[in-house]
């Protein structure tokens, strides 16, 4: 562990005091905590709960404990890898089913996966990512946890804006900030922290909160949270949301790990009290600090619709053909089908031959879009190939269809290599392994299952599993 920034040291001695200051620095410098929730829209979720594991203190499906990226509990959605403390913005926000729901700054996706599991497949929930190949990873997280009814953008505050005015109930914003919270998971932190930094982070964070407030319904709630201490990021951008909006604290019941907010660190407004800050010597996990206010009631239509300019898609979302409609359910038919596809019929579009439910349906919005809704698959040739986000979504409900792999097979098949197989199924069918459904592939009648894992989520390395 590197020397913490000396200014930082300074810093925090004033704030906290000499003992609580010397706690801090000496819970930076030990191992940062590990843990990870579990995905409750899994078939094979209740699997987790008599195993020996360890739960987080105040939320839901979530324990201690490391997962790897390469584990088939993360590659089939089971389980996602997130830092404790920074799993509460999302229980916070206790979004129901049916809201519209704004992650602004979503990447990599923990509080998108929270919020939208709670919408049930009802509402919707827009996950943005002004970084590109961040919200690429993003969408990759979200498909992997089954959510439907999520449109992923990769755009900036100001342009999502533009298009949603008043039009959400909730709006997360873990806002970037300076990361003095990642300083023991991610020591490189200290690189680019300085007392300039942190006020041009305050900046940032006024600048994204502004636009966010700007597509909150009156009366609409706003979770702001950040994974760092500083009160410059914290207690006084909730100040000037306050004073600046006229936004009201909802004051938040202090939890196992969790200490109250600082008047005296943001223009001694006695609502800060309300707000949780999570220190890491107080061992729950890393940095986090999370508010919750609530938008002034104002005279205005919640309305996006009016918004966009009309412009043409080049390949405009149709509806599907009778022959198409049959190719699809030629496949589905097979399968037990969730809930959320029990009306795909009416529901469906077709969009460059991708058939898919779409969570927006509003005019074109004109922003960059990763992903609207639920991809079934595509139309190739008078055939229908399911795809990846709907056998992520299959695996929502048991199934008949699926074929199991020992651990070379399993090794193999997400390499991208065809598998000998003795199953007497046919045709499409799902992909498992230890039980967990991670893909579709194809059985031939001469024994033979071809791949249809992604070649984007392929392995590089065979052997890894050894």
């Amino acid at each position: 562990m590197r020397e913490l920034p000396s200014k930082f040291v300074s810093k925090y001695q004033a704030l906290l005091g000499k003992n609580d200051a010397a706690a801090l620095f000496t819970a930076i410098a030990s191992p940062s905590k590990k843990a990870f929730r579990v995905n409750p829209l899994k078939s094979t979720a209740k699997q987790f709960t008599d195993s020996q594991v360890v739960p987080v203190p105040g939320i839901t499906e979530a324990y201690y404990g490391q997962v790897s990226g390469q584990d088939p509990e993360w590659i089939s959605g089971l389980v996602y890898s997130q830092e404790p403390a920074a799993m509460f913005p999302g229980q916070i926000a206790d979004v129901k089913a049916g809201e519209r729901v704004l992650d602004l700054c979503a990447a990599p996706g923990g509080k998108s996966l929270f919020l939208g599991e709670k919408l049930q497949d009802q509402g919707l929930l827009v996950a943005n990512e002004i970084s590109t190949a961040r919200a690429k990873t993003l969408r990759e997280n979200i498909e992997r946890w089954g959510l439907v009814n999520v449109l992923v953008t990769n755009e900036g505050p100001a342009k999502l804006a533009s298009k949603f005015t008043h039009f959400f109930d909730k709006i997360v914003v873990d806002a970037p900030c300076s990361g003095e919270g990642m300083f023991r998971k991610n020591s490189a932190a200290m690189d680019y922290w300085s007392p300039e930094y942190v006020l041009t982070c305050q900046k940032r964070q006024q600048e994204i909160l502004t636009a966010a407030v700007k597509m909150l319904r009156p009366g609409g709630q706003l979770i702001y949270s950040t994974c760092t201490f500083s009160p410059e990021e914290d207690e006084q951008v909730v100040s000037w949301l306050v004073e600046q909006f006229d936004f009201k604290i909802m004051p938040l019941e202090i939890v196992a790990g969790s200490r109250a907010g600082r008047p005296e660190w943001g223009q001694q407004l006695p609502d800060l009290a309300g707000t949780l800050r999570f220190w890491p010597q107080d061992n729950l996990g890393e940095g986090q600090y999370v508010a919750k206010l609530r938008a002034p009631l104002v005279d205005v239509t919640p309305t996006t619709e009016n918004k966009p300019k009309k412009r043409q898609h080049k390949h405009k979302p149709t509806e599907l053909s009778k022959g198409d409609n049959k190719l699809v359910a030629e496949i589905l038919e097979q399968f037990n089908l969730p809930v959320c596809l029990t009306n795909w019929q009416n529901l469906c579009q077709v969009s460059n031959d991708h058939v898919f439910l779409p969570a927006y349906k509003g005019q074109n919005l004109g922003l960059k879009i990763l992903k609207n809704g639920l991809e079934l698959g595509v139309l190739k040739k008078k055939r229908f190939e399911p795809g990846q986000q709907l056998a992520q979504v299959l695996n929502g409900v048991p199934q008949e269809r699926v074929i199991d792999l020992n651990q070379d097979e399993y090794a193999s098949y997400l390499h991208g290599e065809t598998i000998a197989s003795k199953s007497k199924l046919r045709g499409f069918v799902l992909i498992s392994y230890h039980g967990l459904i991670f893909s579709f592939g194809k059985m031939t009648g001469n024994g033979i299952l071809k791949n249809f894992y992604p070649k984007g989520l392929r392995t590089i390395k065979k052997g890894y599993l050894n």
